[in-house]
């Protein structure tokens, strides 16, 4: 599937359209280490996977929801404005979490966010109440198997799992289906990679993305 304009006349794209622009709106990410692959994720891709995570039925009413690597939190807090109950936003860098947190406090829903600075793989995360977990972690582009503790992470937390990675990726189905878990990959789309250091004067411009549902056993 590959993600097109929509038609606005169709209330469903409206909804999309709405809340493309409040996440456009968000203070982005501060996207300042080469590391840890720090990319904002553009308003519009959000909240056209979040439409496809709620068609599933895995973003419902009251659900709660999980971003792990939230950087800037759009995808948690997008969940948020789709009706989720409360996100528990996880992010390594503590200037990234402050922005989150900010993010929050200006869609108004900071008492239902826990921000949480913590690194995926090394430091124990809390998700036995989560209803759905959702990702986009590094991709391994600058420092290898960079994305191991996020999919680890998902694996441990046995719920269901809606995850970003490169178009590329080839682990992901063999890692998931070894452990018997369900494994869709139901789209794809151009990932924007801003100019953001200097390394990136050969990379500007685009690189695919695509997206898996990942269902345990």
């Amino acid at each position: 599937m590959e993600y097109i304009f929509l038609d606005v006349r169709n209330p469903i794209a409206m909804r999309v359209r709405r809340l493309a622009m409040l996440l456009s709106g968000l203070e982005p990410h501060p996207s300042n280490s080469v590391e840890l692959e720090q990319y904002t994720t553009d308003g519009e891709l959000a909240a056209r996977w979040l439409a496809d995570i709620s068609a599933f039925s895995d973003l419902s009413e009251g659900c709660k929801v999980a971003d792990l690597g939230a950087g800037n939190g759009v995808l948690g807090l997008g969940a948020m404005a789709m009706g989720a109950e409360c996100a528990i936003l996880v992010e390594t860098d503590q200037t990234a979490c402050d922005v989150a947190m900010s993010n929050a406090e200006s869609m108004c829903v900071a008492d239902s966010v826990e921000v949480i600075r913590a690194t995926v793989g090394l430091d124990p995360i809390d998700l036995d109440s989560i209803d759905v977990v959702i990702s986009n972690p590094p991709w391994g582009r600058q420092i290898e198997r960079a994305d191991r503790p996020f999919l680890e992470a998902i694996l441990s937390a046995g719920v269901t799992a809606h995850m970003m990675h490169n178009a590329g990726a080839r682990h992901i189905q063999s890692i998931f289906e070894a452990a018997g878990w369900g494994v869709e990959r139901y789209g794809e789309a151009d990932f924007a990679l801003p100019v953001a250091y200097e390394h990136h004067a050969r990379e500007r411009g685009r690189t695919r993305a695509a997206f898996w549902r990942l269902s345990p056993p």
